[in-house]
């Protein structure tokens, strides 16, 4: 009488197929929802360019189209993980800030490639927000 020790290289490769199919199905889901997360960076960023935008308008009586003016190294400003391009456009009446996916959030993040803030707070997509 044997006894089995182990297992057969038959049963070891329906668990790699197995392990193999899920991987395949779980992370593109994983690389959207990661696509989705770092999306808050852009939403901070451009909150916080609009808090500065309307003190900057309190104090000189117009909005900075140059976001050095708020503070900011450099125009257009990049978030501190540098995964979007924020810039900003003074209209008649109020400003629009813009926020533009990098590299590689450009293609986690497809669906919601630039994303756009207003002075009266209209935010499109909406759905990206």
């Amino acid at each position: 009488m044997r006894l089995n020790a182990g297992f057969t290289l038959l049963e070891l490769m329906i668990a790699v197929m197995i392990v193999a199919i899920l991987a395949a199905v779980a992370y593109p889901s994983y690389q959207s929802y990661v696509g989705r997360a770092y999306r808050a960076e852009a939403h901070s960023a451009l909150h916080r360019l609009a808090n500065l935008q309307e003190q900057y308008f309190l104090d000189q009586r117009q909005y900075a189209a140059d976001l050095t003016l708020l503070g900011e190294s450099n125009n257009p400003a990049v978030t501190a993980a540098g995964r979007y391009q924020i810039a900003a456009a003074v209209t008649a009446v109020g400003f629009t800030l813009t926020a533009t996916a990098l590299s590689s959030q450009a293609s986690l993040d497809d669906g919601c490639p630039v994303l756009t803030l207003l002075a009266n707070g209209v935010k499109t997509p909406l759905e990206c927000w």
